[in-house]
C-alpha cells in the first residue's frame, strides 16, 4: 500500500515488529532543537548526508526567537530531509529506523522535528529514537573516531550548557561539573551583542580576537569550588568595563575592539580549562575531548590540544562540521542506542531542560 505524507509517498510496511538491532543499516537523523533543521544519513557506520538549513530571521533581534523558530522549522524540515535523502541516494523506504532529538531545546522548535519523526516512522512500521541532544554532541565524538579509548573526559561547551562529562562508553555518560548560571557559548553572544557584533557571536569574537593582544584587558576567570563554572559574571564585569572606558573616550569600544575580544576570549578559556586540567587529575581518563558548538573556538581547541600533551592523552574533537547542532550525531547517537536494542515509544514528549 501507499500513501502521500507531507509530499513524500510512502510505501506502508506490514506491521510484523521491528528488526533486530543489528539490520537497522541506514538510519535517518533529525535535529530541530534550536534555531537549526538538520537531517542526516547514517548509513553502516558512515554519515552519507548531513544537511543543515539555518535561520537568518533571529540575526536582527540578537538572538533566537522560539515562535520564530519553530515556524522556520515547519517549513524547512520536509525539504532538508528531501534533500538528505537524495544526497546519500536513498529512498524513504531504504531507511530501517529514524532518529530524533527529543530535547533538550527549545519546546516549539523540538515538537517539528519529533512529530514529523513519529509520523515517518509510524507510517513506515520503523523503529524511532529519541535522542539526547547533548549526549549527541559527545557522540559526534565517535564519527570519525570509531574507536576511543574509554573512560572519556569531554568538555561540552555549547550555547546552553556548558559541562564537564565523564564518559565510560558510547551510552554511558555522567555530569561530573558544570555551570552554574551563564553557559560559556551564552557569555561570548551576550559579549558580542555589548560590543555590536551580532548575533551569533562566538565565531565574529574568536575571528577578532586572531588580531587582538589576548593580555590587554584583564577579566575575571571562574574558580568556584569543586568543578562547576560560573559565566555570568565576565559578562557583568564587560558590561562595566565599556561603561567606565566610554566615559573618557566613547570611541573606545570601536577602537580596542580586537584587543577587548581576545582580552575576553581568553578568560573565557582560562575558565573552562582551569576546571577541566582538574577533573582530568581527579579521574585520569584514557583520553580527553572538546565537544559542542563552541568546540569550533581556535583558542579552545588549541587549549584542549595542549592538554592532552601536557597529561599525554588521546585528544578528541570533531571535524567543525559536526561542533555545531547537527543530524550527523543524532544518526550515530540513534545507531548506538539501536544497536543495544533501545526505541522510543511514539508517545515520548519533548524535554526543554534536563530534570
Amino acid at each position: 500500500m501507499r500513501c502521500l505524507l507531507n509530499g513524500f509517498e510512502i510505501k506502508i510496511r506490514d506491521c510484523q515488529g521491528f528488526p533486530p538491532p543489528m539490520l537497522h543499516s541506514t538510519i535517518l537523523g533529525i535535529e530541530s532543537s534550536c534555531d537549526d533543521t538538520a537531517a542526516a544519513v547514517w548509513y553502516k557506520g558512515k554519515i552519507l548526508a548531513n544537511i543543515t538549513a539555518g535561520q537568518k530571521v533571529h540575526e536582527i533581534y540578537g538572538g533566537v526567537v522560539p515562535e520564530l523558530a519553530s515556524r522556520a522549522h515547519q517549513s524547512n524540515i520536509i525539504p532538508v530531509i528531501d534533500t538528505a535523502l537524495k544526497t546519500a541516494n536513498k529512498s524513504l523506504n531504504e531507511i530501517d529506523a529514524i532518529a530524533c532529538t527529543a530535547g533538550p531545546g527549545l519546546m516549539g522548535s523540538l515538537l517539528v522535528g519529533l512529530n514529523t519523526a513519529k509520523g515517518l516512522a509510524m507510517s513506515l512500521n520503523i523503529p524511532f529514537v529519541g535522542v539526547d541532544h547533548l549526549k549527541a554532541h559527545i557522540t559526534a565524538l565517535f564519527i570519525e573516531n570509531t574507536e576511543p579509548r574509554f573512560p572519556l573526559l569531554v568538555l561540552l561547551v555549547s550555547g546552553g550548557h556548558t559541562q564537564i562529562v565523564l564518559v565510560e562508553s558510547e551510552t554511558k555518560m555522567e555530569i561530573v561539573g558544570r555551570t552554574l548560571d551563564d553557559a560559556a557559548g551564552e557569555a561570548f553572544d551576550k559579549a558580542a551583542k555589548l560590543l555590536g557584533l551580532g548575533y551569533p557571536g562566538g565565531p565574529v569574537i574568536d575571528k577578532l580576537a586572531a588580531k587582538g593582544e589576548d593580555n590587554k584587558f584583564l577579566f575575571p576567570v571562574s574558580k568556584l569550588p569543586a568543578l562547576d563554572m560560573s559565566f555570568s559574571g565576565i559578562k557583568t564585569a564587560l558590561l562595566y568595563f565599556l561603561r567606565e572606558q566610554q566615559k573618557n573616550n566613547e570611541h573606545f569600544r570601536e577602537a580596542e575592539i580586537e584587543n577587548i575580544c581576545a582580552s575576553f576570549q581568553k578568560a573565557i578559556v582560562d575558565s573552562l580549562m582551569y576546571k577541566f586540567n582538574l577533573a582530568v587529575k581527579q579521574y585520569r581518563p584514557a583520553g580527553i575531548g572538546l565537544a559542542g558548538g563552541v568546540s569550533a573556538n581556535s583558542r579552545l581547541r588549541n587549549a584542549v590540544q595542549n592538554a592532552g600533551s601536557q597529561h599525554r592523552l588521546p585528544v578528541y574533537i570533531p571535524s567543525f562540521e559536526f561542533c555545531t547542532d547537527n543530524a550527523a550525531m543524532i544518526a550515530t547517537a540513534g545507531a548506538m542506542m539501536l544497536k543495544n536494542g533501545q526505541h522510543s515509544d511514539f508517545a515520548l514528549l519533548p524535554f526543554s531542560r534536563h530534570k
